[in-house]
């Protein structure tokens, strides 16, 4: 009797540890309708307005793993402007907040996925939670294709190649900022260095 108390006991632990290392959270943007809808495990939904690239700036297309995350970057690229919260998800392409929250809802980056900066916060603190499973389908408006994705499986997961079409630009450069500054002190001064 002790014996299969014990391996009760045993396989409920396998199952919580299981269920566990599973939870994560679904992130799916839409490039045709410019939104992103979030589930958490928890049972947490959302659905939020987005600015994916524009004409001649690709946004990658397929399924992927959040590769890095940061509090605050800028970029090196595009006059050092601040993104906020930025979950890192192909080479340089990021989820991240935007001081343009008057552009979501239609193309407007240089190919990262923007959301508003309460969004940004927090998608960063369920995923710092949970990790995630980015998708990103669709066409964006106006008909223009802006990428082409080649998929390779990995663990099971579906991981996408894209190809830019910005006219033999290079990759988005970002660098983290040496002194990061909190999302309460960007909120109150975006331009502050």
């Amino acid at each position: 009797m002790r014996n299969i108390f014990r391996l009760g006991i045993a396989f409920l632990l396998w199952v919580g540890l299981h269920s566990a290392a599973s939870a994560v959270v679904r992130i799916d943007v839409d490039l045709s309708t410019q939104t992103m809808n979030v589930a958490a495990d928890n049972g947490e939904r959302f659905e939020w307005p987005i600015s994916s690239g524009r004409p001649g700036y690709a946004t990658p297309r397929g399924t992927f793993r959040p590769r890095a995350m940061y509090v605050m970057v800028h970029s090196a690229k595009y006059n050092n402007a601040p993104m906020p919260h930025s979950i890192f998800f192909y080479g340089q392409y990021a989820i991240h907040g935007t001081e343009a929250v008057g552009s979501l809802g239609h193309v407007a980056s240089h190919g990262c996925i923007r959301i508003a900066p309460e969004n940004a916060a927090m998608l960063f603190s369920l995923v710092s939670r949970e990790g995630a499973r980015i998708t990103v389908e669709g066409s964006p408006p106006g008909n223009f294709d802006i990428a082409s994705a080649h998929h390779s499986h990995h663990g099971g997961v579906a991981f996408a190649t894209a190809e830019h079409r910005h006219h033999g630009a290079t990759a988005l450069g970002y660098a983290p900022r040496q002194h990061t500054r909190t999302l309460k002190q960007w909120a109150a001064d975006p331009l502050a260095r």
